[in-house]
């Protein structure tokens, strides 16, 4: 059983996604992400704005969202580390078009402000965790190692 291909593949893949959030890199970028999730999720009452009750509902669920999704605890397969950091990216992108999308008058300049930097922040690093993803790939394909079982194949 231990051979059988797609036990192989699996393990190959665990080993990839380990590689990836072992560095010293991945791990920075993994602790960074992770402050940035829980700080959003905390902004509107750390910078005063919370009395907009529809941006901090959002900023909260967003910013816990992100923490989950980058903190690699659900992600230890490739596939799932990979696509939670376009998903990621995309709560990073919603963070900063929050302020003028959310139903009410929410957009001031604190708002815009927090949303736009800590947003920002949130898409640099998951596009950092996606090409860290996609480099170890990339390098255990230089090794000549199979990214994926198909038959025929490897």
């Amino acid at each position: 059983m231990e051979t059988h291909p797609d036990i192989v593949d699996m393990r190959l893949r665990h080993e990839m996604a380990e590689r990836a959030t072992s560095t010293p890199q991945g791990q920075a970028v993994e602790t960074m992400a992770l402050l940035t999730g829980l700080y959003l999720a905390a902004s509107p009452w750390i910078t005063g704005f919370n009395n907009l009750s529809t941006l901090a509902v959002t900023n909260l669920l967003t910013g816990i969202a992100y923490a989950v999704l980058m903190s690699g605890g659900f992600g230890r397969a490739y596939e799932r580390t990979h696509s939670m950091a376009w998903a990621s990216c995309a709560l990073g992108v919603w963070a900063i078009i929050a302020p003028w999308v959310v139903a009410g008058n929410v957009s001031t300049t604190k708002t815009i402000v927090n949303n736009v930097i800590v947003g920002a922040l949130a898409l640099l690093l998951a596009l950092a965790a996606s090409a860290a993803a996609r480099t170890a790939e990339s390098s255990e394909a230089r090794r000549g190692m199979p990214t994926s079982y198909a038959p025929g194949r490897g």
